[in-house]
C-alpha cells in the first residue's frame, strides 16, 4: 500500500513528462500491403546490422547482434600503485532482439565482460505508435545523455564523470515516445531506484524512483545546419535506503571511500541538463549532473551527500564522414586496394566532479582516501575501419584535490586507453 501514492504520482507525471531517442524496432520494417505484391522481405538476411529471421507477414522477427570491447589501460607515474596496467574484455554482449505479434518488441542483453555474467537489459516494448510506447523490464534509466548513448558509439573508451552521478540500469515501467515527428522526445518511468552510477536487479526496500526526461530537437524537420541540435533536461526523485555505490576515476580507481555503516536514508534527487550538436563532420556533447541524497551514518546521525559533475566532448571526422550521436559510420570501408581507409575521428574532452568536500565535512567518507574534486582532460583518435570494426586510442590526465593523508592532493592519474571494438 505504501507504493500506491507513488504509482498515482507516476501516472500524473507520465501524462506530462518526457525522454530520449528510442531503440529502433528489431529487424527490417514490415512490408505495407501496397508493397507486398511488388516485393517481399526475405525470410532471413545478414548484414552489418546483424542477422535476421522473420515471418512472411513481418509480424514475427528475430534479430541477433552484439559487440565485444577488448580494452587496455596503461598508467604512468602511478607512485601510489593504485592502478594496474591491464588488458581486459570490458564488454562481451550478445544481443537478442525480436518482435512477437507486430506491436511487441523485446530485448535480452547479457554481458560476460570482466569474467562475470550480468543481465544488462531485459525488456518488452509495446509500440503501437511512435508517439506513445510502453516499456517494462530492466533498461537504462532515462537520465544521463552519455549514459543513454550506446557503448558502441562512445568517442572515448570510458564515459565522463556525469555518468558516475546518474543511474545506469533500473527495473520498472516506462512511457516514452516522440512527438511532432521527433522534434520532442520524452520518457517517464517508475523504477526500483538504482544508486549513483549503478544498476539494480532486485529491490531492497519499498522506495521507488520517479524518472523523467524531455529532449527537444527544434530543427529536426528542416535542412538547417542545426538539424541535429538537441537539448533537454532529465531527473529522478524518490526515497531510498541501502548501501552507497563506489565512485571511480576513468582508470577505474576508487576516488571516494564511504565510511562503513553509511547508507542512503531518505530523499534522493538528481537532475541533468544536457545538449548535443552534430553538423557535418563536427560533433559536440555536453551535460551537467547533480545528485543530492539524504544519508545516515553509522552513529545514526543524518547528513546530505551532494555530487556535481560536468563534461564537454568535441569530435571532428577528418575523412569528411558525418558525425552523429550514434557514432561515425564510414562512407567507404577499409580497402587498401582501392585506397579506402575508413573513417578517422579526432576527439577532445574536459570533465570534472566534486563529491567529497561536503561529504568530508559531514564525516561521511575517509578523508585520507577520498578526493574532494577531480578534473580531467583528454584527447583521442578513433578509426572506424568499417561499420563493424573500430579502433580507439585516447589519453587522459586527471588531477585531484585532496585524497591523501593530512589533506594533501593525490598524485594525478595519467593513462592511455585502447579499445578494439567488434560490433554487428
Amino acid at each position: 500500500m505504501r507504493t500506491m501514492p507513488l504509482v498515482l504520482a507516476a501516472s500524473a507525471l507520465l501524462v506530462a513528462a518526457p525522454s530520449s531517442a528510442q531503440e529502433k524496432p528489431a529487424g527490417p520494417p514490415a512490408p505495407t500491403a501496397e508493397k507486398t505484391a511488388e516485393k517481399k522481405s526475405p525470410p532471413a538476411s545478414a548484414s552489418a546490422e546483424g542477422f535476421f529471421i522473420q515471418s512472411d507477414s513481418g509480424d514475427f522477427r528475430l534479430r541477433v547482434r552484439g559487440y565485444v570491447h577488448f580494452d587496455g589501460r596503461f598508467f604512468s607515474g602511478d607512485e601510489g600503485r593504485l592502478a594496474i596496467d591491464t588488458f581486459v574484455l570490458r564488454r562481451v554482449r550478445p544481443i537478442v532482439q525480436g518482435t512477437v505479434g507486430k506491436y511487441f518488441d523485446f530485448n535480452i542483453t547479457p554481458d560476460f565482460g570482466g569474467g562475470t555474467t550480468v543481465l544488462q537489459d531485459a525488456y518488452l516494448d509495446v509500440r503501437y505508435t511512435p508517439k506513445l510506447r510502453v516499456r517494462v523490464g530492466k533498461f537504462k534509466s532515462p537520465v544521463g545523455l552519455e549514459r543513454l548513448q550506446s557503448a558502441t558509439a562512445l568517442t572515448f573508451v570510458e564515459r565522463a564523470f556525469p555518468t558516475v552521478i546518474v543511474p545506469n540500469r533500473d527495473v520498472g515501467i516506462q512511457l516514452h515516445g516522440e512527438l511532432a515527428g521527433g522534434v520532442l522526445a520524452y520518457a517517464a518511468a517508475l523504477l526500483d531506484g538504482a544508486p549513483d552510477g549503478g544498476s539494480v536487479d532486485l529491490d531492497s526496500n519499498d522506495g521507488k524512483d520517479l524518472a523523467g526526461r524531455i529532449f527537444l530537437s527544434p530543427f529536426k524537420k528542416g535542412k538547417s545546419a542545426l538539424k541535429d541540435l538537441g537539448f533537454g533536461i532529465a531527473g529522478t526523485t524518490g526515497k531510498q535506503t541501502g548501501p552507497l555505490p563506489a565512485y571511480r576515476s576513468n582508470g577505474q580507481v576508487s576516488i571516494i571511500t564511504i565510511l562503513t555503516g553509511t547508507t542512503y536514508d531518505g530523499t534522493r534527487k538528481r537532475y541533468s541538463p544536457q545538449l548535443s550538436l552534430y553538423s557535418g563532420p563536427l560533433g559536440l556533447l555536453a551535460e551537467y549532473a547533480q545528485s543530492e541524497s539524504r544519508v545516515k551514518k553509522a552513529d545514526g546521525t543524518r547528513a546530505t551527500l551532494v555530487g556535481k559533475a560536468w563534461q564537454a566532448t568535441a569530435t571532428v571526422a577528418l575523412t569528411g564522414d558525418k558525425a552523429s550521436y550514434a557514432g561515425v559510420r564510414p562512407k567507404k570501408s577499409f580497402d587498401p586496394g582501392k585506397s579506402q581507409w575508413g573513417a578517422i575521428e579526432l576527439t577532445a574532452r574536459v570533465h570534472g566532479i566534486e563529491l567529497g568536500s561536503e561529504a568530508i565535512s559531514a564525516g561521511l567518507v575517509d578523508p585520507t582516501k577520498s578526493v574532494r574534486k577531480a578534473f580531467s582532460w583528454g584527447v583521442g583518435a578513433n578509426w572506424s575501419l568499417n561499420p563493424n570494426i573500430k579502433q580507439v586510442v585516447d589519453f587522459e590526465r586527471t588531477s585531484f584535490t585532496g585524497g591523501e593523508v593530512a589533506g594533501k592532493d593525490r598524485d594525478p592519474e595519467s593513462a592511455i586507453f585502447i579499445r578494439t571494438q567488434v560490433s554487428f
